[in-house]
């Protein structure tokens, strides 16, 4: 695998953007963090880890964007949902000690930050408010795994799809425009989040754009009217 060629700091001095749990540590926990970690590359289009792998650490990622994946019976790729900068996985498996339960994928060129099982449990020890934030952490998927599966039950296929576009924006959020979702994704992926086909979700794309809620550059979606996507998607407060 080609070695990262950004020079990474440590904990203590790492500026990227972002709200992720290891963001909040104290100084003596990323001193810890640093003392350990490994950093790898990973080009666009590469795997991080596959499902059903030994779990052998926390991924942290430093600079870019992943997908986590399953594959149902039937051979169908289902996005169960994305990574963005200071984000961790894996977390869960390492804590069940249970093989990973998704595929993570470099949508683009990725740095990603690595601490191992023992050292990671080490440090679940040492900080009780990493603890914490691990427990919330795993609430909110518990509780985005639950709605999804609302969504999939209750949901037509058009507000499925205007959510997952929200879903993209309010994870990746917008380009320097201020209005074209920050990562570029194929129809088939759209797919697979919200879980319906390739062709259904061209028609639907197509109907939105016409419709006059979101604009469409080849894999980039600029979303034209915000309000009127959420109403679409049936989301309310």
């Amino acid at each position: 695998m080609k070695r990262s060629i950004v020079d990474i700091p440590s904990c203590s001095e790492c500026d990227v953007e972002g709200n992720g749990i290891l963001c909040a540590l104290s100084h003596e926990s990323k001193d810890f963090l640093s003392e350990r970690k490994g950093d790898n590359f990973y080009k666009k289009g590469q795997t991080i880890f596959y499902e059903g792998n030994h779990a052998n650490g926390l991924f942290c990622i430093y600079d870019g964007k992943v997908k986590l994946s399953k594959l149902g019976d039937d051979g169908k790729e289902q996005i169960v949902r994305f990574a963005k900068t200071s984000d961790i996985l894996g977390y869960r498996s390492l804590l069940s000690d249970e093989p990973y339960h998704a595929t993570a994928t470099a949508m683009e060129d990725c740095h990603v930050c690595l601490l191992s099982k023992d050292k990671f449990m080490q440090l679940m020890e040492k900080d009780p408010k990493l603890s914490l934030s691990v427990v919330q952490l795993l609430s909110k998927d518990l509780r985005g795994a639950e709605q999804l599966l609302i969504d999939i039950a209750q949901k037509s296929v058009k507000e499925r799809i205007s959510e997952a576009l929200l879903l993209l924006k309010n994870t990746f959020g917008y380009l320097e425009d201020g209005k074209t979702i920050g990562a570029s994704m194929t129809r088939s992926e759209i797919a697979d989040i919200a879980g319906t086909t390739t062709e259904t979700t061209i028609r639907t794309l197509a109907q939105l754009s016409k419709d006059g809620l979101i604009e469409l550059k080849g894999k980039k979606i600029v979303i034209k009217d915000f309000p009127r996507l959420v109403s679409e998607a049936s989301i309310y407060d």
